[in-house]
C-alpha cells in the first residue's frame, strides 16, 4: 500500500513511529506537510499538489493535524476524500472533535458521562453560570486551548468571576466545568483503534498542578481500566466518528466523565507508559479497512 502521513515534521515521534511501522510491514510511506499542499478543486478530477508535483496513487492517509492548522488541514483531508483515498480519520470527524462545545453536546445527547458544563456569551450572568456547575472550585477553559493551555482552576467564587470576566474581556469563548476533586489531579487516556481500546495510561500532574498533560510535566503510567471505562471510551470515539483517537476521562464518584476526544493523539506517552506498539496497531487497522472510496463522507462534510 501507499500511505500518506499528513504531518508538519517527519522528526516528530508519532510521525516517525508511524513511518517506521508502515515500512516494517512493507508499505510505501510519504510524509506530507499539509500546509504546503495546494489544491485544484474541480468537479470531475480533484487534485492535490505538493512541492510542485501532483500527489497520486495513495491508498490511505493518516491525518496528524495540529489544532492550530485544523481549518486548512481538514480541507486537505477532504480533498483526498474527494479523490477516493481512504482516511483513517475523516475530515468531518476531525472538525467535529476539535469543536469542544459541539463535541460535548454530541456526547451529552448520547448519554456519555461528562463533567457538569456551562457555556454563556454574556458576563451579566456570571454568578448564574458558576452556580450551574455547582459553584467553586471550578475549571474555566478556553474553547481553543490545547495541551492544558487556557485551562484555569478557580478555587473560589471571586477567582472564578475574575477569570471568566478576564477571558470574556479578550472576546474569548469559554467553558465552565465542575472540578472533579476525587480525580486527585489524574486523568486517563485510552487509545482507541477501530472499536476497541488498545492501550490506556494514567496521567498525573506535577505536585500542585491540577492539569495532567504530559506536555505540562505530567507523568504517564500503565493503568487497568474497568469495563465501564472501556465502553465509555469506545462509545465516545464512535460518536465523534473517529477510528483512531485518544479519549481522555476522569474517574468521578459517579463513573467516568469524558473531558476530550483527541483526533491526533500522541504516541510517545502511551507507548512509553504501556510498552505497546500502538503505531503498528494503527497501520494494521488501515490494512484491514483501507479500500478505495470507503470514506463515508466522500468529502461532503
Amino acid at each position: 500500500m501507499k500511505i500518506g502521513i499528513l504531518s508538519r515534521k517527519q522528526e516528530l515521534y508519532s510521525t516517525s513511529r508511524l513511518v517506521e511501522s508502515a515500512q516494517e510491514r512493507g508499505h510505501e510511506v510519504q510524509v506530507i506537510d499539509h500546509l504546503r499542499c495546494y489544491m485544484n478543486i474541480t468537479s470531475h478530477r480533484p487534485k492535490i499538489y505538493y512541492k510542485g508535483l501532483e500527489l497520486r496513487g495513495f491508498d490511505a492517509i493518516i491525518p496528524r493535524i495540529g489544532a492550530s492548522t485544523t481549518f486548512y488541514g481538514t480541507a486537505v483531508v477532504r480533498q483526498f476524500e474527494m479523490m477516493g483515498v481512504y482516511s483513517v480519520n475523516e475530515s468531518v470527524a476531525i472538525s467535529r472533535s476539535r469543536d469542544k462545545l459541539r463535541s460535548l453536546q454530541l456526547l451529552a445527547r448520547r448519554g456519555v458521562g461528562l463533567p457538569v458544563t456551562g457555556f454563556a456569551h454574556s458576563t451579566k450572568f456570571t454568578n448564574d453560570l458558576i452556580d450551574t456547575v455547582g459553584g467553586a472550585p471550578l475549571v474555566v477553559k478556553l474553547l481553543e486551548g490545547t495541551q492544558g493551555i487556557g485551562v484555569v482552576l478557580a478555587e473560589n467564587k471571586k477567582a472564578a468571576q475574575s477569570v471568566i470576566e478576564a477571558f470574556k474581556g479578550l472576546k474569548a469563548d469559554i467553558l465552565v466545568q465542575e472540578f472533579i476533586s476525587e480525580a486527585q489531579g489524574c486523568d486517563i487516556r485510552s487509545f482507541v483503534v477501530g472499536n476497541r481500546v488498545v492501550a490506556s495510561m494514567m496521567r498525573k500532574g506535577e505536585k500542585g498542578e491540577f492539569r495532567s498533560n504530559i506536555h505540562r510535566g505530567g507523568k504517564g503510567s500503565k493503568v487497568r481500566i474497568t469495563p465501564e471505562e472501556r465502553s465509555t471510551a469506545v462509545r465516545a470515539a464512535r460518536i465523534m466518528g473517529l477510528n483512531v483517537c485518544g479519549v481522555d476521562f476522569l474517574r468521578s464518584n459517579h463513573g467516568p466523565v469524558v473531558m476530550e476526544v483527541n483526533s491526533s493523539p500522541g504516541l510517545e506517552g502511551i507507548e512509553t507508559a504501556t510498552g505497546k506498539d500502538v503505531a503498528s496497531m494503527v497501520i494494521e487497522y488501515i490494512e484491514k479497512n483501507a479500500t478505495p472510496g470507503k470514506t463515508r463522507s466522500k468529502g461532503r462534510g
